[in-house]
């Protein structure tokens, strides 16, 4: 099993645990493939929930560019939910997770299709 396999299971398994969702693991893979390098690297493979230009990032770089969605402050309500699904004490929210949980929360599997 490669590095990103890996990566995919303990993904799911905090979709499992933490937020109480089976994965859809085709959707989880595409996604995760997605966030590309950024997965490796330490940092960047996590949102820094508590700071609100990260926030305002994923917004723009991800549901905006990405998923194709008009701004406005649903966006940032959503972002705020899977937040708070994921639970703000839960140290490592991973990217691809929280990517995952709003692509499924907008209904945008199609993007990943």
């Amino acid at each position: 099993m490669g590095k990103r396999d890996e990566l995919i299971e303990k993904y799911a398994g905090d979709l499992r645990d933490k937020c109480g969702m089976e994965p859809d693991m085709d959707l989880l893979t595409k996604v995760t493939i997605g966030c590309g390098p950024s997965i490796y690297d330490a940092d960047a493979s996590t949102v820094a929930a508590s700071q609100d230009h990260e926030l305002e990032t994923v917004k723009d770089n991800f549901l905006v560019k990405k998923l194709g969605l008009e701004d406005g402050p649903e966006l940032m309500d959503a972002i705020h939910a899977v937040i708070e699904t994921y639970g703000h004490s839960e140290r490592n929210k991973y990217r691809a997770v929280v990517y995952y949980m709003l692509v499924k929360h907008f209904g945008k599997d199609g993007v990943y299709a």
